[in-house]
This record gives C-alpha cells, sequence and structure tokens, in this order.
C-alpha cells in the first residue's frame, strides 16, 4: 500500500489536480473550504426555522399524498417530529440555536424518513448551486465464482480525465489507479458494506432502490439535496490490475452547477403535471459534465435526451434507444421528434430495445404519450389521486383553470361522508391525447428498467407493462419505485392564489420544499395498485457484466435481443395515392413467426373508412401486398387494422 503523504503529496499540489484543465465550467475547489465560506452566508433566525417548520408541517399533514403508507411501511412519524422541533424552537431563546447546518440536518432527516425523492427538504443557496464529488465513478458487476456461484463486484468505471492526467505527478503507483480496477474497502468498510450504509440516508423506495441510490451518490452528492459528506477525504482501497493492493486518498471535491436550472427544478412545467427525481438528474448532468461520455454510433441524439443506434447480434439487427430523461421543454415535439427516429428508413424494424436505466424522470404527457407508438391497441392512462384534505380541495377549487384540477374536487368533498382516504383517480393526461397517433413502430419491444428509474419513468414502465407492449428486462429486481405528481412549495402557493390571508407562506432565506401531491394508480391488469414503493417487476432479470460496465452494454443488449428473437415481427405499410380521379391506398404487409406460432400469423386486414367497414382483405401466408380504391372523399378518416387467426389486433394504421 501507499499511505497518504506520499500518495496525494503536498496540499497544493491537490488542490492543482482538482483545477487542472477541467474548462472554463468547471472549477473545482476542496470541500474544506467551500464549506468554511457556507457556514458565512443565510444565517437562519429563529424565526425562519419557525415558519420553516410549520409550513413542513401543513404540507405533510394536508398535501402529502403518501403520508398513510409511508406511516404504515417504514413506522415513521414525521408530523410528531415537526412538532418536537417546533416546541424546542419556542423554548430556546435566539443565542441558544443550534448551528444552521443542524437544524437543516434535523429537517432533512425528517424527510428522508419517508424515503420518497418527490418530497423534499431542500438547501438553501450555496448548496443549492454545488456538488460535492470524486473525480471518479464506482459501478455494479457480477460474475462467476469457479464453482458457479454469482457474486457482486464493484470497478472504477470512470475517471475525470484531467484527474487521470494530474496522477503521473504523484508517482508511478498511483497510475496503476486506473478504469477497470477491483474496489475493495472505502475508509477500510468493505465497499458492499459502506454502499448500503450511504444507501440507508437515501430515499429509495424498496431495498433496491436504496441500494442503487446508495451506489449512485456515492460519489457525487447534489449539496441542494443531500448533506455534505462527513469526511474530508476518502481512502479507497482497490486491487490493481497487476494484482497489487493499494489505498488512494482522495479529498472531497466540489463543482458549481451553474446556477439554477428550469429543466431541473421542472419549476416551469405547465398544468403541473411532472414527475422528475431532482437528486438522479443532477446527478446525471454532473456525470455528464465531468466524465467524458463514451463515443457511441447512433441514428440520431436528441439535446441529451436520447440516443438511437443499430445493435447487431446473431446478425440481426435490433434498434436501441438510450432514453436519458422525460424532461423536455416540448412533450409533444418530443414524441414528434421520436417517432421520426423509429420510423427512419435506416432504423431497424426488427424489434426495438428502449433502456430508461437511470431515467430521472420528467414530464408524465412525454411518457404517456410515447407508449402508443409501440402498439394497436389502445393506451389507458395511469390514474393519479389526491389524499383527501380540506386544504386540497381549496387548492382543486382555487386553482387555476388550466391546471384542470376542478375534476377531483366532488370526489374530495364526498369523503367527508363516506371517509375515504383518497379521491377518484383521474389520468392527467386524457385517453385521447394518448391515443391520436397511433402506432408506428410495429417490430416486438422490449424494456430496460433498474432500480434508479423513477418518476415519469416509473409511470412510463409501469403503462409499457400495464397495456402489454412488451417485456421488462431489469438490471434490478424493482424499478425506484417512485409514482406521484410532484409540486414546488411556490405551486402550492400559487394555487391557493397568493392572497394574504393563505396558508402558505413565503420560505426565508431560499430554503424550499419539493412535495408528492398526486399519487399514481396502475390500470389494467395492476388495477388499482400503487405505484409508489411497490414499483415494477419486471419479466426478466440481467446480471451487469463487466463488459457491460466497462464496454456497451454488450450483454446486456445481446439478453435483450435473445428475447425479442422470440416474438413475432410484423409490418405494416400504407402509401396513399390518387389518380385520375380515384383515390386508394397500396398497402403491403407481412409478419414474421416461428414456425409453431403461425396463429399469430397476419390472417386478414379490416379498412375502415369514416369509422365505418369498408372492406376486408384475406392475407395469403401471413402476408398482403394490394391496392385498394376508396370511393370516399380524402378528407375521411381511415383506419387499417391488422388481425392474427385469432382475430387478435396484431398491427394497426391510420390516418385522421
Amino acid at each position: 500500500m501507499f499511505k497518504s503523504d506520499d500518495d496525494i503529496g503536498s496540499r497544493k499540489r491537490l488542490r492543482d489536480a482538482a483545477q487542472l484543465g477541467d474548462s472554463p465550467l468547471i472549477k473545482p475547489v476542496l470541500l474544506s473550504t467551500f464549506l468554511k465560506s457556507a457556514g458565512r452566508k443565510g444565517r437562519l433566525t429563529k424565526a425562519d426555522r419557525l415558519r420553516i417548520v410549520e409550513q413542513a408541517l401543513l404540507i405533510l399533514q394536508m398535501n402529502y399524498v403518501h403520508l398513510p403508507l409511508k406511516r404504515a411501511m417504514h413506522a415513521v412519524d414525521p408530523i410528531q417530529r415537526l412538532k418536537l422541533i417546533r416546541f424546542r424552537l419556542l423554548e430556546l431563546k435566539e443565542s441558544q440555536l443550534p448551528s444552521q447546518m443542524q437544524f437543516h440536518q434535523q429537517m432533512m432527516e425528517i424527510f428522508g424518513s419517508n424515503r420518497d425523492l418527490h418530497t423534499l427538504y431542500m438547501l438553501p443557496s450555496p448548496f443549492r448551486d454545488h456538488v460535492a464529488y470524486l473525480p471518479f465513478l464506482i459501478e455494479q458487476y457480477f460474475s462467476r465464482t469457479s464453482t458457479g456461484a454469482r457474486v457482486d463486484r464493484y470497478t472504477v468505471s470512470r475517471i475525470s480525465q484531467p484527474y487521470f492526467d494530474s496522477l503521473s505527478e504523484r508517482g508511478p503507483e498511483v497510475l496503476t489507479f486506473q478504469p477497470g480496477v477491483e474496489v475493495l474497502y472505502w475508509n477500510g468498510v468493505p465497499i458492499k458494506r459502506a454502499i448500503e450504509l450511504n444507501g440507508q440516508s437515501q430515499a429509495g423506495s424498496n431495498i433496491d432502490a436504496r441500494f442503487a441510490r446508495g451506489l449512485d451518490n456515492l460519489t457525487i452528492r447534489p449539496l441542494e439535496s443531500s448533506l455534505p459528506p462527513d469526511e474530508r477525504w476518502v481512502n479507497l482501497t482497490y486491487k490493481a490490475k497487476n494484482g497489487r493492493v493499494l489505498t488512494l486518498r482522495q479529498e472531497w471535491l466540489v463543482h458549481f452547477t451553474g446556477g439554477s436550472d428550469n429543466s431541473v427544478s421542472a419549476k416551469n412545467t405547465r398544468k403541473k403535471r411532472a414527475a422528475i427525481d431532482i437528486k438522479k438528474t443532477r446527478i446525471n448532468q454532473v456525470r455528464r459534465t465531468l466524465f467524458e461520455p463514451r463515443e457511441v454510433a447512433v441514428h440520431g441524439a436528441l439535446h441529451n435526451v436520447l440516443y438511437a443506434q443499430t445493435r447487431t447480434v446473431d446478425g440481426k439487427e435490433f434498434g436501441y434507444i438510450r432514453l436519458f430523461k422525460f424532461d423536455v421543454e416540448d412533450p409533444d415535439r418530443f414524441v414528434t421528434d421520436f417517432t421520426r427516429i423509429i420510423t427512419s428508413d435506416r432504423f431497424p424494424k426488427e424489434g426495438l430495445i428502449i433502456d430508461v436505466r437511470g431515467n430521472g424522470g420528467g414530464k408524465i404527457r412525454a411518457g404517456e404519450r410515447l407508449l402508443q407508438l409501440f402498439t394497436p391497441r389502445k393506451i389507458e392512462p395511469e390514474l393519479f389521486e389526491f389524499l383527501n384534505t380540506p386544504l386540497n380541495l381549496e387548492l382543486c377549487r382555487q386553482a387555476p383553470p388550466h391546471w384542470e384540477l376542478a375534476k377531483w374536487a366532488d370526489s374530495i368533498a364526498e369523503s367527508v361522508v363516506t371517509g375515504a382516504t383518497y379521491s377518484s383517480g383521474f389520468p392527467l393526461n386524457s385517453e385521447e391525447s394518448c391515443n391520436d397517433i397511433g402506432q408506428k413502430y410495429y417490430g416486438p419491444v422490449i424494456l430496460i428498467t433498474d432500480a434508479l428509474s423513477y418518476s415519469t419513468t416509473d409511470i412510463f414502465a409501469a403503462g409499457f407493462q400495464d397495456n402489454e407492449l412488451g417485456d421488462v428486462l431489469g438490471t434490478s429486481d424493482n424499478t425506484g419505485a417512485g409514482g406521484a405528481n410532484v409540486w414546488w412549495y411556490e405551486d402550492l402557493m400559487y394555487a391557493s392564489g397568493n392572497k394574504p390571508n393563505s396558508p402558505f407562506k413565503p420560505l426565508p432565506k431560499g430554503t424550499d420544499i419539493l412535495i408528492a401531491v398526486r399519487r399514481s394508480i396502475r390500470v389494467g391488469k395492476h388495477a388499482g395498485r400503487p405505484l409508489e414503493e411497490l414499483g415494477i417487476v419486471p419479466d426478466h432479470r440481467h446480471y451487469m457484466t463487466k463488459r457491460d460496465v466497462m464496454a456497451s452494454n454488450d450483454d446486456l443488449i445481446e439478453r435483450a435481443a435473445r428475447i425479442l428473437m422470440n416474438k413475432p415481427v410484423y409490418s405494416l405499410s400504407v402509401k396513399p395515392y390518387a389518380r385520375a380521379g380515384v383515390h386508394g391506398l397500396n398497402i403491403s404487409a407481412s409478419s414474421k413467426v416461428g414456425a409453431t406460432h403461425r396463429d399469430k400469423r397476419i390472417s386478414r386486414i379490416d379498412v375502415y373508412v369514416g369509422g365505418r367497414h369498408y372492406k376486408s382483405i384475406d392475407a395469403k401466408r401471413g402476408a398482403i401486398d394490394v391496392e385498394v380504391s376508396i370511393d370516399r372523399p380524402r378528407s375521411n378518416s381511415i383506419l387499417l387494422e391488422a388481425r392474427d387467426k385469432l382475430n387478435r389486433l396484431v398491427a394497426m394504421w391510420r390516418r385522421i
């Protein structure tokens, strides 16, 4: 092993290494330096603290939709804890107040006890705009022992390039710290246990989510929603590629994120229809900034939202889309751009793999409208419910009309008589908006999830499974299980009209609160099941390999492709024509199915014009290639439904 003094060198060299060539936007400082400066800013008075505690009490009691569920599942009582803090504050003089950081810690622990990443106490500036980090990433993979047992291992997957370049100044032993080394201990604690301990302070709804959060948050910690690390440096023990076991000491650094970001905060969301994991979204931003993304050949990229590429497995080409977020400016434009990618002539039609691992969510409309592109059947959107309280009733009656909250008011009012805990459930997006485009991709589709798939991504995965679009392949045994529509504190103030007698009072010194207001309820075969805490259980489980982590998810994509190979593949092409006053359609359809599933081949296509049945066309050996004249005005809607031998709807095309 090499010790810290020889390993790191002087404090000045560490500071220089932190500053090396990161780019004009990245100017990290040591955590110890940042905390000295932060402690002198924005001191909270006794009155400030009482205001924060009282407002937190109000919204957790009256607006927090998951309070009954969290009390039951985690045996917590955030209301009583807040009442105790308020009582103690009232008893103290100004000079007797605990430190500001102690107060923030108490508030974050209370909110964290709910294990809900949609309901957070947010630290003010300067914490809001900074992230504590170590200049490397650690990821989990699985391997087999000589006896065939599966074991989990941890590796350094990425190192910040400027930091990696600086290691040459520290001696030859430090140069053994490279991507691919196996991590053994974190400050002397076995690395898996260190991740578990870190996960206990994270708001993961289930065991898988807490562990995934503990790992994801291990070396990147947004200070707006996480307390600063207790330690000022980390001793990381690893096994180098030459087999030697060495220890590297690295101080925590702090990165300025560039101020508030509306795309992250979702404060600009129209109609308040967002579901986003703020912490994960911030971590993803920092990962993109500090660590060079691996190069991939793509069909198209969509402003850091997704990339699409062709992956070949056993000589067959499959479409692969990595979808990083649903936090888009215009959900409808996003769906249009996504459609353009999957309908491109260059995009594979034999099967589609959609990978939403680590997607922290965003606009619910973006996720739910996307589902219709992959199925001929009608999409049933997920439902949302309020907690029945007098204050929520008042909000539903007073909120701006375009928020469309009035439809919940009657059932909330009826709860006085019925005693129901939750309101009736209504979709945030109408059934019409979830079906106004129709199917655009005719091959089989598979969805890849993990325990960091959260918020709108949970809702998207639930809709994918509930509407039976295809199989779900998980790299964890569950998703993040965050099923709620989230509002900022200022949304509550705005919904109540910002009146002088409003119960919502401005929060002091830039503190903020995020709250889950409406919970998501599943439909289809899981009808009535809450998404929060329970999440999405995948149909198949894949254990990530080192090849997945260090390369391009090769084994994961191969697993997904092999599942798709057993699914039917349909195609349906319709080209309208007009000549000599005659209107018609050139229709081409085909189906590829296994020898034992010939009943799934296309048997016929039914043509509907203006909402009425017009003609049925029989297929020959699962294929159709005909020209059909339409003796109705061109302005009429046209619908084609392809059905198999058992009359199941397998493909659809329409023109409105």
